[in-house]
């Protein structure tokens, strides 16, 4: 899907992540409820080996 964009790459590099469920949670979300989600930071890996 050409047309598809990560949703990490337009929020500064972090997702966030509900740690209730495990599941994906907008950066809404984590600013409303901090003591249940988590941010996570996304890198981008190194391509070494290709």
């Amino acid at each position: 899907m050409a047309g598809k964009t990560s949703k990490a790459s337009g929020s500064g590099g972090k997702r966030g992540r509900s740690a209730v469920t495990g599941r994906f949670v907008k950066q809404s979300t984590v600013r409303r409820s901090p003591s249940t989600t988590v941010n996570e930071r996304v890198s981008r890996g190194s391509k070494k080996g290709k």
